[in-house]
């Protein structure tokens, strides 16, 4: 029985067609891709200041709706409302600035004496030999270094100007985005809108009026916080005698509450360190004093912003401030957790919740 050479399977037209219709879909797609890649790389830095501003607006929104309802025009109120934290900011400029910067400058200096001293006790605690011209050379906190840092962020006369200028234009960036993001909110509502169907429309809506409110709750209540606790530790520092107290409450208090679960430690762990090896019961005074602080802002100042305070897991907020500043440096350690929050209060308010099963009952009540 003679079997007969099977026929080579033709392409017909259309599936040729379709072929090459499919490989220029995906290479549009991956230049395409590629493209906006490029594009958001080039402007990353724009697009982190669009976001500074955006939180710098809905900050200010509690205070232009105030305004906004007293029968102020949305612009002026916008104006008045950015007039008075300008000039917040310049009195205490003008007040604490040049002692800020100079007790700053000074504790960078110190920076090589507490890398040995700390270096010292280790050694004596645990018995360990550790070098401390090698921890500081790898840390690249020795004099030379710190000259280095000094003359690179000058960079002479021209360094200065061009590090001006380049500020100025940042600072007036970004005033003028948070200006129009906050005085033009409304409209710029409507003509997003004016772009989608009415049921999209309501799902704009709602997210707007979410991530505003969580947003903005979350930089007021901790700027408020902060504000707070920067006051009352530089306050102690001064009273006892702590060297660059100012610069020290300052980071105690940003770090306190702007870095989530371990910023309370980190900022107190700061001015302990300098403190222990200049008198050691200045430390013992400052550890007793932040736990009585802590508890009087866990027990009556933050129950008094929790209105406006966002509800976030600890782990989530954590987690997203690694991720951000690890993507964006330092701005995106800023903006990391309002935007975290927001996505999280998207997801309650339109995720479906279905009712818990027996088992899972029992585990949750003997759990907590």
């Amino acid at each position: 029985m003679s079997t007969s050479p099977k026929e080579p399977v033709k392409v017909t037209g259309f599936d040729q067609a379709s072929i090459k219709w499919v490989f220029r879909t995906i290479i549009l797609f991956t230049a395409a891709a590629l493209l906006g890649l490029w594009v958001f790389q080039q402007n990353v830095g724009f697009i982190l200041l669009l976001l500074l501003a955006l939180l710098f607006a809905v900050a200010m929104e509690p205070a232009v709706s105030a305004l906004s309802n007293r029968g102020w025009r949305r612009g002026s109120a916008a104006g008045v409302t950015m007039l008075g934290i300008t000039l917040l900011a310049t009195a205490f400029l003008g007040l604490f600035g040049g002692l800020l910067f100079a007790q700053a400058s000074s504790l960078i200096s110190d920076l090589p004496n507490l890398v040995t001293n700390l270096t010292n006790w280790v050694n004596t605690t645990f018995s360990q030999n550790l070098d401390p011209d090698t921890l500081i050379n790898q840390l690249n906190v020795q004099p030379s270094q710190i000259a280095n840092w000094a003359s690179n962020f000058a960079g002479g006369f021209v360094g200065i100007v061009s590090g001006i200028v380049g500020g100025l234009f940042q600072l007036l960036t970004l005033a003028l985005f948070s200006f129009y993001l906050s005085a033009d909110a409304p409209r710029l509502k409507r003509q997003i809108g004016a772009l989608l169907n009415p049921s999209a429309q309501k799902v704009m809506i709602t997210t707007w009026d979410i991530t505003v409110k969580k947003t903005g709750g979350f930089v007021v209540s901790k700027l408020l916080l902060a504000l707070a606790s920067t006051t009352a530790h530089s306050i102690f520092f001064a009273a006892i005698g702590l060297p660059y107290w100012l610069p020290l409450g300052l980071i105690t208090g940003v770090t306190s509450q702007f870095i989530p679960t371990v910023g309370t430690f980190i900022g107190i762990l700061i001015p302990v360190l300098f403190a222990v090896f200049n008198n050691p019961m200045d430390a013992v005074f400052i550890i007793i004093f932040a736990s009585v602080y802590q508890q009087i802002e866990n027990y009556l100042l933050s129950p008094k912003l929790s209105k406006i305070t966002m509800d976030i897991h600890p782990a989530i907020a954590f987690g997203s401030v690694i991720v951000f500043a690890n993507l964006f440096g330092a701005i995106g350690a800023i903006v990391a957790v309002p935007i975290a929050a927001a996505l999280v209060a998207l997801l309650d308010t339109y995720s479906k919740r279905y009712e818990l099963i027996p088992e899972l009952v029992e585990n949750t009540q003997s759990s907590s």
